[in-house]
């Protein structure tokens, strides 16, 4: 009996230890910042897809200047730098990778430094054709004994061509039966994948082993608004977006034809519980009854050192914090179509971030969701805050728009962060436009900080790219110097033991 209780008693000691250990952790930043110094050369690996079918890699090298860089205003005409540091690009790869206009793509972390070995990153790509394609990309920028071999190559063709050898096409995924929506890998062993088949699919890097695959409810039809494409007798369905936490073990997605969002336990593949969104908030931000209300995008952060995540919908954007609960809205004041949004640590440590935001008119907004940033409602009017209505973020900075020369509208950005000697942060900011020109933007560390000025135009433009293909999504990573004597490994991609360890679990 003494023996049993004990057995009892350790079985509780570790159920304990299990449920505190399944606490979600802090947001953690999406890449380590880049550390270089002054006298080092950025050298940019860009990937964009269009609705064109082409996939585009594109390297954008920046050299650094002698002395203080000059703060000048780019040209408004052209929209090229007048002075200060300029980016060289050059063609990496370039074809038809799918059958349809591409949907998104992903990049993995790169895999674990290997005394001896080049490090590799998977990119995965998604399309209308149903789809998943995948490529190994090396992390490094090309030798100069393969640069100077292409040098004849680019004197026959009216781009500069940079082809890395070390980059190669892995194959194939068809774990779909519609339109792919969203490409994520929330660490280097797995990738998660949305449709319009309303499922999301994990896979294991390792064999490429469909391991678990998440049937999202399809909503009963209730009348045929107007534009609508689903089959006669039928509504609209699919996965729009997901959002992963940092810890790996919540998600939440939201699907078309929906005024809610569905939180799902990694550990278990069930779902935990359905948030509907509430009517007051949707109206308020221009979602009534007349129009669909549900959301298109979704994604995690932190503010004020807590977790949080943002819910985008056509034109605007809802802040929840933990508890479900909406924080603060964005768009009160700008009136204008959301394309993408993320979240951009300004610290180290990552509990403090902005909202970045692309819109329809050629602009990044960025915003502060803290605390002592978000005013009620009535405020900024002047008038005696009011019970009624949804706090607003804070405006800090923009970048591009017609100030800057841009006026057609961001698909898609990618944020790079970098960090000096002194620990200063700042960012490399790829834009796609629907114009198919790539922009190469600079940003300060102070740039992002609330002031009193809102709205204030921030960003230096590096570089301009005329790819003359409709841009619909971009993806870039800052490459890393090739190591001494580093050779290409025998395997497509390492696995560490500790990933081997997490595929065990699932």
């Amino acid at each position: 009996m003494a023996k049993r209780k004990r057995d009892n008693v350790a079985e509780a000691e570790s159920a304990e230890k299990k449920a505190s250990a399944k606490k979600p952790k802090a947001v953690e930043p999406r890449s380590a910042p880049f550390k270089l110094t002054s006298t080092d050369n950025v050298t940019i690996q860009i990937i964009t897809g269009s609705y064109d079918q082409v996939l585009h890699g594109i390297t954008a090298l920046v050299k650094p200047t002698p002395g203080p860089a000059a703060a000048t205003k780019p040209n408004p005409k052209n929209g090229t730098p007048a002075a200060g540091p300029k980016a060289e690009f050059a063609d990496s790869f370039l074809f038809n990778a799918h059958t349809s206009s591409i949907r998104c793509l992903a990049l993995s972390p790169p895999s674990a430094p290997v005394p001896g070995q080049a490090q590799k990153i998977l990119l995965a790509t998604g399309s209308t054709d149903e789809r998943i394609n995948l490529y190994n990309l090396s992390v490094h920028p090309p030798s100069s004994r393969s640069a100077e071999d292409q040098q004849g190559l680019s004197g026959l063709t009216p781009r500069p061509v940079l082809e890395n050898p070390r980059n190669r096409e892995l194959g194939t995924l068809l774990h779909h039966s519609s339109n792919i929506t969203r490409l994520a890998f929330p660490n280097r062993s797995k990738l998660m994948s949305a449709s319009e088949d309303s499922t999301v699919a994990v896979t294991r890097t390792r064999d490429w082993v469909l391991l678990h695959t998440f049937k999202c409810p399809i909503p009963k039809p209730q009348g045929r608004p107007s534009g609508d494409t689903a089959p006669m007798g039928g509504g609209p369905s699919g996965v729009n977006d997901f959002a992963v936490h940092p810890s790996n073990k919540i998600m939440i997605t939201v699907a078309r034809g929906e005024r809610s969002m569905r939180l799902w336990n990694l550990e278990t593949g069930k779902k935990a519980r359905v948030l509907n969104f509430d009517r007051d908030a949707l109206a308020e931000i221009g979602e009534g009854r007349h129009s669909t209300g549900e959301a298109r995008r979704i994604v995690w952060g932190a503010a004020d050192g807590e977790d949080e995540f943002a819910v985008g919908f056509d034109r605007d954007i809802l802040v929840f914090s933990m508890d479900c609960l909406v924080k603060c809205r964005l768009m009160r004041d700008t009136k204008t179509k959301i394309h993408e949004f993320c979240y951009i640590p300004t610290d180290s440590e990552g509990d403090e971030s902005a909202l970045a935001v692309s819109t329809e008119d050629g602009r990044v907004l960025f915003f502060s969701t803290d605390k002592d940033n978000i005013t009620k409602p009535g405020v900024a009017e002047g008038k005696k805050a009011s019970s009624r209505g949804l706090p607003c973020a804070a405006l800090v900075a923009q970048l591009g728009g017609k100030e800057a020369g841009v006026e057609s509208r961001i698909k898609d950005f990618t944020v790079l962060p970098v960090e000096d000697e002194q620990g200063q942060m700042s960012w490399f900011i790829v834009t796609g436009s629907s114009d198919g020109k790539v922009r190469l933007w600079h940003v300060e560390a102070g740039d992002l900080r609330s002031t009193g000025d809102k709205g204030r135009q921030v960003g230096k433009l590096l570089g301009t790219y005329e790819t003359q293909n409709r841009i619909t999504c971009v993806e870039a990573f800052v490459m890393i110097p090739r190591p001494e004597g580093a050779e290409d490994s025998e395997f497509e991609f390492e696995e560490s033991e500790g990933d081997d360890t997490e595929d065990d679990s699932d």
